[in-house]
């Protein structure tokens, strides 16, 4: 019978790494292979076989975990230790719901200090996912012009909570946003949105925010709820 190829051979290491810079490395590894794909959901992160692939103790390589199980982006299963998060969860609707409550505070105590600087970027943000075909792109741009908009919040807490929630949205639209459809709409969205930021219109950003954000949460509902349709009828 054919092994199945452990996904950790897609981690490529060049060379020992400096002892204070262990934990730092092997999270930004982890995390990259997380989202383009080549640790898929459901992988175990093993702590002794993770430290021999990066030539280090455990410690850092524990480390490095739990700041990935932070982000969302692992989970701890019982006698299984920690895996791969799945892409969207079984509650995506209370997700996004926490989402739109995390991110309209963000956006609204960062507004007033944001700066022409950062309005750029956002626009910048704007301007490369119109010309983006690469799904994975799309979905990295998503979050920058986003946290462009959000990053001015003195709140540090409450921009983890909201960059987490974004990481994970990150990862779902990587594989799933062709699939979906979703890429006109939510430019037009973003440039509505990114106006009223401008314009230090509080309020109306936030609505606007809402309204984006709801839209997403119904699309991607629509989208679990017709995969688990198709998965039904293909078990009859």
């Amino acid at each position: 019978m054919t092994q199945k190829p452990n996904p950790l051979s897609s981690i490529k290491i060049s060379g020992p790494i400096p002892a204070h810079l262990a934990r730092a490395v092997i999270e930004e590894t982890l995390r990259n292979a997380i989202l383009d794909g080549r640790l898929p959901c459901g992988t175990a992160m093993r702590q002794q076989e993770l430290a021999s692939l990066f030539g280090v103790s455990r410690m850092p390589v524990r480390e490095a975990l739990r700041q990935l199980e932070a982000q969302s982006l692992l989970h701890v299963v019982t006698h299984k230790g920690a895996v791969v998060a799945p892409l969207i969860e079984d509650n995506s609707a209370e997700t996004y719901a926490l989402r739109i409550l995390l991110e309209s505070e963000a956006l609204r105590l960062s507004i007033p200090r944001l700066t022409d600087a950062d309005i750029a970027q956002a626009d910048a943000c704007i301007h490369a996912l119109e010309r983006e075909k690469d799904y994975s792109e799309i979905g990295r741009l998503n979050r920058l012009f986003h946290m462009a908009l959000y990053g001015k919040a003195p709140n540090q807490r409450l921009l983890k909570l909201v960059e987490h929630g974004l990481n994970e949205e990150e990862r779902f639209l990587r594989f799933n946003l062709e699939a979906m459809g979703l890429g006109e709409t939510s430019q037009e969205d973003h440039r509505e949105l990114l106006s009223l930021v401008a314009q230090k219109k509080v309020e109306e950003s936030i609505l606007t925010l809402r309204n984006h954000l709801t839209r997403g949460m119904e699309v991607i509902s629509t989208y679990l709820n017709s995969l688990e349709a198709n998965e039904k009828n293909s078990a009859r």
